[in-house]
């Protein structure tokens, strides 16, 4: 196996000076579970009533802070306003272009409560209320974190739907979920192009769909279809409305009362309707945003990551807002209208924390470093990563080129069921090792287990499982109990199961490895896609790898690799020969790729994520199906001329 990310390689100590100062402490380690969560929740969050009890374990089946009552809108909004802090900017809204624009604005915390209430006020005119579901299908723009706060407040909880994704995917949500209210905008920017967004909610709404009203936010004025009776332009809807807080007070709710659905992606049937309710998720996702990345009253905060998703939800909305952090709520796309942009916008707010995802990294990296290089990053304090294993080699770049070779990166692992973050390392108390998330955040309890439910050891990659409960975890799928214990509990009776692959390191550390279903079976050994790629990356002519698995009558699985070279490099067979030797020498000869295919990009979606299921396909020599939420489908047409299937 490949030593990446293990106690052999770099490894960097805390900063004694940032020890000093971390908001997390080496002794929350030790505190038992409910001790932990107990202090964490009397001491982030106002309670209108106190709970009763910490924690009620059932399993599958949690409950926490049994008994509490809240409201997630005004602990992210109001008691900020009430505390003082009124006149904080909680929002620098930057547009598609990154620039300064009539579009670019600050949001203050009094600001924001004033735009949730008239927000709140509207979805109580068209009669909604505690309880009513209701659809939100926006970009990134500042009216969509207001519309779900907006819900919070009134206890009408929402489904977020990505606005990348189809008017059919909103409507097959949306319906499962019974909301009668979606809310979405005219147009959407995106890379300086207008594209259709109301018109793609419209054309996806079936015969049979719950949703009765339509409110549509102007982005981009234009002309959009709008039906009578049922849709209403937000202007018009709050025209005669009122903003003052006492118009709509705080709907008091019940701690494990529903705060949103989210759904995600199933390997089979209709997408799974996640249940986050409301102590629990906020206390998770406070304590996190605040411990993880160290965040302090002067903080700039940008987690580049789309509301669409639950990376969005808990650290775009929910998290930031409730630790009343100024944040960047950025419009647009990496490397648009150019590649410095990112760090333009970091320059010129004192961007301090910054979060994303290894896809964007190595987009960066593809690029060049001369990019970040250009502008002053030195506000930088703490840097993040999510949505996937990093690789060691993205890891060490954002470190030295976004980080200035010290600030530290905080590689964290959680899920959509999760909720919030489980598995980091802590700013000020964990030496770093690059591509690990290494330590259980305080109160978590993971184990890596064989198939048969072993307990397994050090070096031996097996299938990561969580022993005990957390705060933010899901309470179950939507109406869908049988999946639920089908999906996350029936392989191992007593633990979560994570579907996610893992191993500790020479130390105990724990190193990710990727979805299980994205670990191939060569000649009867267990290989890691990610450990593939991670090889194939840490030559200096590849940009981007991405690995999948197809038949092979010989091997049973051979694995197939994707690549992207940096700059105007071209692949050729003798690039493939080596870099199939590299990942023999980095892993072992088993590991090598059969097949080495050669694109400008990788298949990705407007969120930035690979669509993995599109390479098998294309390894297999199958139909690809659906791509239209492809950036560039044109890469894949690419990718098919070069395959070979066996």
């Amino acid at each position: 196996m490949s030593e990446q990310g293990s106690s052999q390689g770099n490894q960097y100590p805390p900063d004694p000076e940032l020890s000093k100062t971390a908001n997390a402490r080496p002794e929350m380690k030790e505190q038992g579970l409910e001790e932990f969560w107990d202090e964490q929740a009397k001491q982030r969050i106002d309670w209108f009533e106190p709970y009763e009890t910490v924690l009620d374990w059932q399993l599958p089946y949690a409950k926490w802070f049994v008994g509490g009552k809240l409201n997630a809108c005004y602990n992210c909004v109001d008691r900020h306003v009430e505390g003082g802090k009124g006149d904080k900017v909680a929002l620098h809204v930057v547009p598609d272009d990154g620039s300064d624009s009539a579009d670019a604005h600050d949001i203050t915390y009094a600001q924001l409560q004033r735009q949730v209430v008239k927000f709140a006020n509207g979805l109580k005119k068209l009669g909604v209320g505690k309880g009513d579901a209701v659809g939100i299908y926006m970009q990134m723009i500042p009216d969509a974190v207001v519309a779900m706060l907006a819900c919070a407040r009134i206890g009408a909880p929402h489904t977020v739907v990505f606005g990348g994704f189809s008017g059919k995917a909103v409507d097959e949500r949306c319906t499962d979920f019974g909301a009668k209210v979606l809310i979405t905008q005219d147009e959407a920017l995106r890379g300086g192009k207008a594209g259709a967004q109301k018109k793609n909610a419209d054309d996806g709404l079936s015969a049979d769909t719950t949703i009765e009203k339509i409110v549509v936010v102007k982005r981009t004025g234009g002309d959009v279809p709008m039906t009578d009776g049922r849709d209403v332009y937000y202007d018009d809807l709050v025209a005669d409305l009122d903003d003052d807080p006492s118009s709509c007070p705080c709907e008091p709710m019940d701690a494990e009362d529903l705060l949103f659905l989210l759904y995600t992606s199933g390997s089979t049937g209709k997408p799974k309707g996640v249940v986050h309710t409301t102590g629990g998720y906020l206390t998770g996702v406070t304590t996190t945003t605040n411990l993880v990345f160290d965040v302090k009253d002067d903080s700039v905060y940008w987690c580049a990551a789309d509301i669409g998703w639950i990376t969005g939800h808990s650290y775009i909305t929910y998290g930031p807002l409730a630790n009343g952090l100024t944040s960047v709520l950025y419009e647009g796309v990496p490397g648009y209208p150019d590649k410095d942009v990112w760090w333009k916008i970091i320059e010129k707010y004192g961007v301090t924390i910054l979060y994303t995802s290894p896809t964007a990294i190595r987009s960066h990296m593809k690029w060049g470093e001369q990019y970040a290089q250009s502008r002053d990053l030195s506000s930088i304090k703490i840097l993040g990563s999510v949505g996937e294993p990093i690789n060691p080699e993205a890891w060490e770049w954002y470190r030295k080129y976004v980080g200035g070779g010290s600030a530290p990166i905080m590689d964290t692992w959680w899920q959509t069921e999760t909720g919030h973050i489980l598995i980091t390392p802590l700013p000020g108390i964990t030496t770093l090792k690059p591509g690990m998330a290494q330590q259980p955040f305080p109160g978590v309890k993971p184990e890596i287990r064989d198939d048969e439910g072993n307990a397994l050891g050090l070096n031996q990659p097996g299938n990561l499982v969580l022993t005990q409960p957390w705060p933010g975890m899901m309470r179950g799928l939507y109406k869908d109990d049988e999946r639920y214990r089908d999906t996350y509990w029936s392989k191992y009776s007593d633990a979560y199961f994570a579907g996610d692959g893992a191993k500790y390191d020479d130390d105990g550390d724990i190193m990710l490895m990727g979805r299980i279903d994205d670990v191939t079976n060569v000649s009867g050994h267990r290989i890691s896609t990610f450990e593939v790629e991670s090889a194939l990356v840490e030559h200096e002519l590849v940009a981007e790898a991405a690995v999948a698995a197809r038949r092979d009558p010989d091997t049973g699985q051979a694995i197939v690799a994707f690549v992207s070279l940096v700059g105007e490099n071209q692949g050729d067979d003798e690039l493939k020969q080596t870099l199939r030797e590299h990942v023999a020498t980095q892993i072992g000869k088993l590991a090598r790729p059969a097949e080495l295919i050669f694109a400008h990009d990788l298949p990705k979606t407007r969120s930035g994520k690979i669509m993995r299921r599109l390479l098998k396909n294309i390894a297999e020599g199958e139909e690809l199906g659906d791509t239209t939420t492809l950036v560039d489908p044109s890469v894949v047409e690419v990718m098919q001329k070069q395959v070979n299937p066996t």
